[in-house]
Parts: C-alpha cells; sequence; structure tokens
C-alpha cells in the first residue's frame, strides 16, 4: 500500500504531529510505502492567486478556467504539481488535523483550493442525458481510499445528533463527501479522538493502540457508503434523489448514504 499523509499542525511536539509519527512507524513497520505531506513544515501557501497560473491566468482571475489551463498546459506552480503526482501515486491518503472552528484548519483548506484544480479534481468526464460528469464516486481520484484522522478539544457528548455542536458526521460531511468522494475517493469512516485538551498519559496509550489498529486494516475497512451520483439513484440533469430511495425517517446529509 501507498499511502500519502497530508498533516497539518503548527507544533510538531502535538497530539497530532504524534498521531502523524505513529502512522508513519506503523504503516512502514507494515512493508507499506509512506509519503507526508506536512504542511506547516512546507511552508504551504494557502490562498490561490493569479501567480498559481502564470501566463494562464486571466484578468479579471476566472480560478476554475485558469485552473485547468494551467494544469493542461503543465504550467501549474511546482509545489501543486508535486501534491498532485502524490495524490496519483498513493492508494490511501490519511488527513491528520485538529477541528479547529468546525473545520479543518484553513492550510489544509488552502491545500485543497490550490491542488484540486479543475480538470483535476472537478470538471471532468461527460455531461449527457445520463451523465453529469465524473464525479461522486468517479472521476480523477477514484480507487484510492481517504481517512481522516481529526482530534477534538470537546466531549464526544457533545458532538452526537442531541449535543450541542451537533452529530461529527455532519460536521465532516462536507470535507468526506464534498471535497475527497467528489474526485471519486473512497472515503473510510473517520478515526476521531475527543476531549484532547485533557489528553492523559493512560488516555493516549489506549488512543495510540486504536490508532494502530485503524492503521493495520485500512485496505479491509469497508468505506462509507455514499450514493455514487451516475449510479441510476439522482435523477439527472436535477441530480435529486429518486423518490423512495431513502430509508425510512431519514432527512438531510444522510439520505446520500446507502443503506
Amino acid at each position: 500500500m501507498k499511502t500519502l499523509i497530508v498533516y497539518a499542525h503548527p507544533e510538531p511536539k502535538s497530539l497530532n504531529g504524534s498521531l502523524k509519527d505513529l502512522a508513519v512507524s506503523t504503516l512502514e513497520s507494515a512493508g507499506h510505502e509512506v509519503r507526508v505531506s506536512d504542511l506547516y513544515a512546507m511552508n504551504w501557501k494557502a490562498v490561490v492567486d493569479a501567480a498559481d497560473y502564470g501566463d494562464h491566468a486571466s484578468t479579471p482571475l476566472r480560478v476554475a478556467r485558469d485552473s485547468g489551463r494551467a494544469l493542461d498546459a503543465g504550467a501549474l506552480t511546482p509545489d501543486v504539481r508535486a501534491e498532485q503526482e502524490k495524490l496519483l501515486w498513493a492508494d490511501t491518503v490519511v488527513f491528520q488535523f485538529p477541528l479547529w472552528w468546525y473545520t479543518m484548519p484553513a492550510i489544509l483548506k488552502g491545500w485543497v483550493d490550490r491542488v484540486f484544480t479543475f480538470h483535476f479534481a472537478y470538471g471532468v468526464g461527460e455531461h449527457s442525458d445520463t451523465k453529469y460528469g465524473e464525479r461522486y464516486g468517479e472521476g480523477t481520484l477514484a480507487g484510492r481510499r481517504a481517512l481522516l484522522s481529526v482530534t477534538v478539544g470537546g466531549l464526544e457528548a457533545h458532538y452526537t445528533a442531541r449535543g450541542i455542536n451537533g452529530p461529527v458526521d455532519d460536521l465532516l460531511f462536507p470535507i468526506q463527501h464534498g471535497i475527497l468522494y467528489y474526485p471519486g475517493i473512497e472515503v473510510l469512516p473517520p478515526f476521531v479522538l475527543y476531549g484532547t485538551d485533557r489528553m492523559t498519559d493512560e488516555r493516549y496509550a489506549d488512543a495510540a493502540k486504536a490508532w494502530e489498529q485503524r492503521l493495520l486494516t485500512l485496505e479491509s475497512t469497508e468505506p462509507i457508503a455514499f450514493r455514487r451520483q451516475n449510479s441510476g439513484d439522482y435523477e439527472i440533469p436535477s441530480l435529486h434523489l429518486r423518490e423512495g430511495l431513502e430509508p425510512a425517517g431519514r432527512t438531510g446529509f444522510g439520505l446520500h448514504v446507502r443503506g
């Protein structure tokens, strides 16, 4: 297995740093190849601008079109091209980050904004009476798997259906479904650690064992059963879920998960 770890935390000695290091050592010891994109150590540029596209940037800037033109011409900046090549190399991608303000850190979102360009992560495939592009289960990154490893400061009870912060699956849906599944990546159930501001050595030992177990079962873990866009579940071109496919009483994001 070839695994890319995309790591987003500014402190190497943080819990996130320890989990990243443990992932590297666990996977390499199991015979897997591992590459790491340590975004803070790389001084990753987190904002999209005309400099990303060189001579292919228009005035006014049109991010989608210009990023696709630069990709097609092989003119994206070297840092972006390197990350795209890592994604194409990998068969598994692990994202290690803290949940800040209910989402990923800005530097990681900036990685997505710059790396997931037009004609790479979106804007691919045919548009016809039966297909609406290759996305949500199809696309450039199909055949790969991803796992979110997320640390959360709050207690687990706060991130449930009746918890004040809402279900963690809902908070992660925009990342898992909207960013990862969109270009075709199958998404594994997330690894979430709660109450991490109160992490003791004893709790960390238990968490480390659980993390090692998740890492060693990446290849056998069933992905989240998101519905494929072009499988017949959705009407085209409205992209509405067909009537009668939803389980009784299910609403919201859960409509887009089978079973």
